[in-house]
């Protein structure tokens, strides 16, 4: 705690030594107004809007924010001219007078109308990721520099100030926490996120938000909080879209590719798209236990194919009344193929396992819209989204050597349905404040069934065949409001969020041997109010500060109350909680945001109280003591404490060189439940296995750097460098990973619609994963996963058209995923 109060205190000097001499000309004005499309009535965001004198020099200027609005002050005494331009949109300019009686001037809606002669336009994107720090989210604006780092969003996460991906899992954390939600458009699909991640193609995105402290009217669900990517949205006037396909290569090939597509005339909008994965992976790793002699080494290849369609519709009925529908669909296919060999150094017995899982799964969404505009900014919205998901899976074991283990497969089924039915109200009370109001339910269903033939042993030591099922269903009702209010400087937004929860659990497993059934019950119903505050302080136009607090909820995921082994290998299984109860954290966030000549910087600081922590138990595999296995499950336990620091640049040396840097720097005391035995003992008994209480202070931080180089108009060059320290957890130890990635990106033919990019992962062979683990047994793993790879992709935009997009709802869900072995 103290070194989070001298962070602070730092930051806080530093703040205030940044403030601006108050005593300046008072003899300036202020342009302020909306900007709007004039056919949707919608506003738009991020439209230039710049102040020239009558010399036509440009004084000063600035940008849209999301809902449409600009403000520019310190605008000298005089007649300027206001030229507000955007892509395919007709140029606007006013003339206007600073002076006597009109030194704040209120332009009111400005509506832009549609540049006919731009027809042959598309989305344009830019050369170079921005990062922009907004009230209560960090927005990075993806350019066609950072999609040059790898062909899927898996790829260039690991990119993005305060995002990690895990290199062998796919699993991606925030602030060095993996209880994050992950969303595409705002809504969270049941496709695993590290399997959507991998079928996202990179090109495809526009935006990515991390928002670290999202306020009342989002679910409350993630104690990291939410990544939410954000699409092209390719809802251009005409025929129009892109095409992609992406090539990587070290041991085996990974392929991906996607198209979109849309037809928009007149009223009516029609939109789709396609993409694949199809992916080939190898993954060697050696697990070495000290004590015992044993090493476990394991050969792993998997082969992994999906498929992602979606097709939608919006249909503009009037003015005030707009109806969208859309379906996803997608198709799973995969496989791993893994060889374990159990060697015992000291007599030489060595027995393998071979693992064949065949899994595959389909996953549905449906969504459907509609909104009715009273007034502009005055609505209300009505939007439900149901979710379908199916999976099998069929494992099967075969052991050779010294071992008497029979072999035994392992079949399992999951069916999840998740209903969201959404109901909000915005009306703008006035200029300067707005109220927002609304109604929620969420209706989860999640059915698991698993057999198998020889898993578990007896009391007498003998193998038996089971079987389980698991019903786990979860329904949450919530309302919420929240109110906002603008001053000259400062802004504030407060809400309050109320839930009710109904959770209901059933486990039965049965032994196939005589039939006999277990039951395990589980019920948590809960009421819970979450509330958020955020407040914005804008001296200047190069200043600006946020502050933020709000209470947020971690409700256990499928993958950690599920009691059916999510992996068996021969010294590790997992197994899920199922009286996991959730986890509640409250934060409070401030950052300062200063904006430079050629850039900008952005620093922060945040700190996490955490209640009824969900953290990770080791115990010792009963039906064998002698066997070294070990069960990873989970636990709650007593509240904790988390802070951290992030500072974030955009800088742009010169007019060939541009960079974003980021360091950030986390610090949580985890608590956990470990087991330990000595497993030289030679006939150990339950008498020997001691239950400890760990404590662990984990400190993390990371450096990164993202470097692009305009060679010329058609080719450019970048370099990213990442630096992660090491990480300590409650029986872990990561050793820290550096690495260096270079890329390449040339564009050609007409107008540059084709691009062709290059990319060289890992390029000194340095990334590697290296483990510690002290409990229960001293071991030590080494995994050697396709690093060193090179990404080939290319990319063609036809049709033509200009930005006319349907504003989409971004919404979270209330679902993580467990974490897969493999």
């Amino acid at each position: 705690m103290k070194h989070f109060f001298v962070m602070l205190a730092m930051v806080s000097s530093i703040l205030v030594s940044a403030q601006p001499n108050p005593n300046t000309d008072i003899k300036t004005g202020s342009i302020e107004g909306r900007v709007m499309d004039a056919t949707l009535k919608a506003p738009l965001p991020y439209v230039n809007v710049i102040i020239k004198d009558q010399n036509n020099k440009v004084i000063t200027g600035s940008i849209t924010d999301a809902d449409g609005n600009f403000k520019i002050e310190k605008i000298p005494e005089g007649s300027v001219n206001v030229e507000i331009t955007y892509i395919g949109y007709k140029t606007i300019n006013q003339s206007i007078t600073i002076g006597k009686n009109n030194y704040k001037v209120n332009l009111g809606d400005i509506n832009l109308s549609e540049d006919a002669e731009s027809l042959d336009e598309v989305t344009v994107v830019a050369e170079v990721s921005t990062i922009q720090q907004k009230v209560d989210r960090k927005v990075i604006n993806v350019g066609k520099d950072l999609t040059t780092a790898g062909p899927t969003a898996s790829d260039i996460m690991n990119n993005i100030p305060s995002v990690n991906v895990d290199q062998q899992t796919g699993d991606v954390s925030l602030r060095g926490n993996q209880n994050v939600q992950v969303m595409v458009d705002g809504k969270l699909s049941n496709v695993p996120a590290a399997q959507l991640l991998r079928q996202l193609p990179s090109s495809s995105i526009k935006q990515i938000e991390l928002i670290t402290n999202p306020s009342a009217k989002y679910n409350p669900d993630g104690m990291s909080g939410i990544i939410n990517i954000i699409l092209h949205k390719n809802v251009n006037i005409g025929f129009n879209g892109n095409l992609n396909v992406g090539l990587g290569y070290q041991i085996a090939p990974k392929f991906n590719s996607s198209i979109d597509a849309n037809y928009r005339n007149g009223k009516l909008n029609f939109y789709g798209s396609y993409g694949n994965s199809i992916r080939r992976n190898v993954n060697r790793g050696r697990l070495a236990q000290e004590q015992t002699g044993l090493i476990q080494d394991l050969d792993i290849e998997d082969e992994n194919d999906s498929h992602l369609l979606k097709f939608g519709i919006d249909y503009y009925i009037n003015e005030k009344n707009t109806v969208s529908v859309f379906t996803n669909q997608n198709f799973f296919d995969g496989g791993a193929d893994v060889e374990t060999t159990l060697s015992n150094m000291a007599n030489s017995n060595t027995q393998v396992q071979s693992i064949l899982g065949l899994s595959d799964n389909e996953s549905q969404q449906y969504n459907f819209n509609y909104k009715h505009d009273f007034a502009e900014g005055h609505n209300i919205e009505l939007e439900v989204d149901h979710n379908i998901f199916d999976q099998s899976s069929e494992v099967n074991n075969r052991f050779s050597g010294l071992f008497t283990r029979p072999n035994f497969d392992e079949f399992s089924g999951y069916d999840r349905n998740r209903t969201t039915i959404n109901l909000d109200y915005v009306n703008p009370l006035t200029e300067k404040s707005k109220l927002e109001f609304g109604l929620q339910a969420r209706l989860f269903e999640n059915k698991l069934g698993y057999n198998s033939d020889a898993r578990v042993r007896d009391e007498n030591g003998n193998f038996i065949p089971t079987q389980t099922a698991f019903d786990y269903t979860r329904d949450i009702y919530s309302a919420y409001v929240s109110y906002g209010k603008s001053f000259e400087k400062w802004s504030y937004q407060l809400g309050l969020r109320a839930e009710t929860v109904q959770v209901d659990a059933f486990a039965v497993e049965t032994d196939l041997t005589d039939n006999s059934t277990t039951d395990f019950p589980f019920e948590n119903d809960y009421v819970q109010f979450y509330p958020s505050a955020f407040f914005t302080y804008t001296p200047s136009e190069k200043n600006s500060y946020q502050f933020s607090l709000s209470r947020r909820v971690d409700r256990p995921g499928v993958g950690q109350v599920n009691p059916i082994p999510e992996f068996n290998t021969a010294l590790l299984s997992q197994f899920g909680n199922p009286e996991l109860t959730p986890q509640f954290t409250n934060s409070f966030e401030t950052n300062y945001t200063r904006k430079l000549e050629k850039g900008s910087i952005t620093g922060g600081v945040f700190y996490r109280l955490i209640e009824d922590e969900i953290n990770q138990v080791v115990i010792v595999d009963r039906s064998d003591l002698n066997s070294g296995r070990v069960i990873l499950t989970n636990g709650n336990f007593d509240t904790t404490s988390a802070y951290g620091l992030e500072l974030s640049s955009q800088y742009r040396p010169t007019k060939w060189w541009s960079l974003n840097a980021s360091f950030d720097l986390y610090n949580q005391k985890q608590k956990g439940i470990a087991e330990t035995i000595d497993p030289t003992l030679p006939n150990p008994t339950e008498a020997d296995i001691s239950t400890n209480t760990v404590t662990v202070d984990n400190l993390i931080y990371n450096f990164r750097v993202f470097n692009n180089f305009k060679v010329s108009k058609k080719l450019s060059l970048s370099a990213f460098a990442l630096y992660r320290g090491k990480e300590t957890g409650l029986n872990f130890t990561v050793d820290p990973i550096y690495l260096v990635n270079l890329g390449l990106r040339y564009s050609f033919l007409e107008e540059n619609r084709a691009t062709f990019s290059l990319n060289f992962n890992n390029v000194f062979d340095t990334q590697e994963i290296n483990v510690l683990s002290e409990r229960p047994f001293v071991q030590n793993v080494n995994f050697e996963n396709e690093f060193k790879t090179i990404f080939a992709s290319l990319s063609y935009r036809f049709g033509g058209g200009k930005y006319r997009a349907k504003s989409r709802k971004r919404r979270d869900d209330n679902e993580k995923d467990g974490g897969g072995f493999f």
